[in-house]
């Protein structure tokens, strides 16, 4: 799960990316809005964290640039304005939750795993594709009803191919869907990572398009 963290107090931004990282999360922290919305045009994210008196563009002007490209990902304001005025109309731009300065990061966890698992639910259908079965919410993956154990990341790479079977998925996609920035990637991650998933779901079951990326395959029935 790749989250970004919008935040320009350093300290306060440090606290909140290591306890997060803890709870196995990747994190991109910016600390300026104008960075903020460079990202989120650039990059996918399951969960946005955002302060609103940040430089350059406020919150919610960021709030505002989300509802344009029309992103579905949970956004939690992370602020020390802290009157009821200032909460409803951070909700009433459209952000998911509001947290007030300080709070506990345990509570920040919570609220954060309670809006992935309601983001979830609404694409809990599970994946299907030849003899594949991959069940997002309970990250399970059945081959011909038999369990097939991933680790997390070959679980994170096949449902990514999965969600879009027709189209070829790009290493550089990949990686970002594993990696936060400045996360260090061997050169060879995700041939590596494709290859374990070949050896359980069988080396046809992904193709590689040379020079392109991967796709799902599936053999014509004779």
């Amino acid at each position: 799960m790749r989250i970004l963290l919008a935040e320009d107090d350093a300290s306060q931004a440090e606290s909140i990316k290591t306890w997060l990282e803890m709870d196995g999360y990747s994190i991109d922290w910016v600390e300026r809005g104008d960075h903020a919305i460079l990202a989120i045009e650039q990059h996918d994210y399951d969960c946005i964290l955002l302060d609103r008196g940040l430089p350059k563009n406020s919150g919610d002007e960021i709030i505002e640039k989300i509802q344009q490209l029309k992103l579905s990902c949970p956004v939690i304001f992370i602020t020390a304005r802290d009157s009821i005025s200032d909460r409803v109309s951070g909700l009433d731009l459209g952000a998911h939750d509001y947290l007030v300065k300080p709070f506990s990061l345990e509570e920040l966890s919570a609220r954060i795993r309670s809006h992935l698992r309601q983001q979830q639910s609404v694409h809990s259908q599970q994946l299907c594709f030849a003899d594949l079965c991959l069940d997002p919410q309970a990250k399970v993956l059945t081959q011909a009803g038999t369990v097939v154990n991933l680790t997390a990341k070959e679980f994170q790479i096949l449902h990514k191919l999965m969600q879009r079977p027709g189209h070829v998925m790009t290493r550089e996609q990949l990686e970002q869907s594993l990696y936060a920035w400045g996360d260090e990637i061997e050169s060879n991650a995700i041939e590596v990572f494709i290859y374990q998933i070949r050896k359980k779901i069988g080396v046809k079951m992904i193709k590689t398009i040379r020079g392109l990326g991967y796709r799902m395959h599936q053999e014509p029935k004779e």
